[in-house]
């Protein structure tokens, strides 16, 4: 069993991702791509949209959308664990460009009558293309997605919705312009609603994580994943907190980045955080979470955990913990724990124990 877990496109994004960019010369999309990614990892924000044409748009969907699409894919999975029969009717995403998140969310609450979307963007060639890929999503609530041109500089005035995604954006606006946009986000946020911000898992992505991770939780939100807790962040230093998705590659995935491996791991950060709403029981995080790759030894397994206290422990779980050690055979790098279907508890706590990068 693969330590990272993989995440698929759905067959109809991949299919429309083939169709629509099939076009697209691969020694022109590679030129393209090398562009990109001198953009993004620039240490300036820009003044204007990164992917300013169509040729932009269609390099950065064939070398970017499926680790995006996997990401956000990813996280909207640990918030639908901690909000069981939950499901937003209104999904609002900022900044989504191509629309990866929306495809993650539809796929994480599929039906016929799927949360309906809007994708808020600045870059008119993105926003043409997702238009043009959900034209071919087999989901309804995707194809009836409201593609929308507008700046995201300042505190745009933004439609009420269940979900709110700001997804691989902050780190193309300013500092002011970040934090303008997290508020406008979780002003957008309906009682009992979720803002859910994810970033590349790089030491500045995970700072602009818990940057937003904090004015959330000064507006008032609870905090659901990946964290226990919305008290302070205990991973300080030069240390930093991010996960990852493997993401198979496609021929054509492969040919424009240039890449032989059939797949890649994606790394990421994210925090999910809820709106209070006053009525009922309010979802909950999890107990902790691992946040290091487990490590096995003969007869015991050790867990790196962020635990609901606060802190960073280290749990050893052996043989005689019967159902739990099988459980922490199984457990992955960013899982809840104990596993949701496990009696709670976690045995033989450690104190702090911390050795390196997450």
């Amino acid at each position: 069993m693969s330590l990272v877990p993989t995440v698929h496109l759905p067959d109809d994004l991949a299919a429309a991702l083939t169709r629509r960019l099939a076009a697209t010369a691969p020694t022109e999309a590679s030129a393209q791509v090398d562009r990109l990614i001198e953009n993004y990892r620039g240490a300036t924000p820009t003044a204007a949209p990164v992917l300013r044409d169509a040729g932009d748009a269609a390099a950065y969907a064939a070398y970017r959308m499926p680790a995006t699409y996997a990401a956000a894919r990813s996280a909207l999975a640990e918030l639908r664990a901690r909000t069981g029969a939950w499901t937003p009717r209104a999904h609002l995403d900022l900044g989504g460009g191509t629309g990866a998140a929306r495809w993650a969310v539809a796929d994480t609450w599929p039906g016929e009558s799927g949360p309906r979307g809007t994708v808020l963007d600045w870059s008119a060639a993105a926003l043409d293309l997702g238009r043009a890929l959900a034209a071919d999503a087999s989901a309804p609530s995707v194809r009836a997605t409201t593609w929308t041109r507008a700046p995201l500089s300042g505190a745009p005035e933004l439609p009420a919705a269940d979900l709110v995604t700001v997804s691989y954006v902050l780190g193309e606006l300013t500092p002011g312009d970040r934090a303008s946009l997290v508020d406008a986000a979780a002003g957008a946020a309906r009682a009992g609603g979720v803002v859910l911000v994810a970033e590349p898992g790089t030491p500045e992505g995970y700072a602009r994580v818990i940057a937003a991770r904090g004015r959330l939780v000064a507006a008032g939100f609870r905090v659901l994943a990946p964290c226990p807790h919305s008290g302070p962040c205990p991973v300080t230093g030069t240390d930093w907190c991010h996960f990852a998705a493997r993401v198979p590659r496609s021929a054509l995935h492969r040919q424009v980045k240039g890449g032989t491996l059939p797949y890649e791991d994606e790394k990421f950060s994210y925090v999910a955080a809820v709106r209070p709403d006053g009525a009922g029981t309010p979802p909950a995080p999890a107990a902790n979470r691992v946040v290091r790759h487990p490590q096995t030894r003969k007869g015991q397994v050790l867990l790196d955990l962020c635990a609901a206290a606060g802190d960073l422990t280290r749990t050893t779980v052996t043989k005689r913990h019967g159902p739990l050690y099988r459980a922490a055979r199984d457990a992955r790098w960013g899982a809840p724990w104990p596993p949701d279907d496990q009696p709670d508890g976690v045995p033989d706590s450690g104190g702090p124990d911390r050795e390196g990068a997450v």
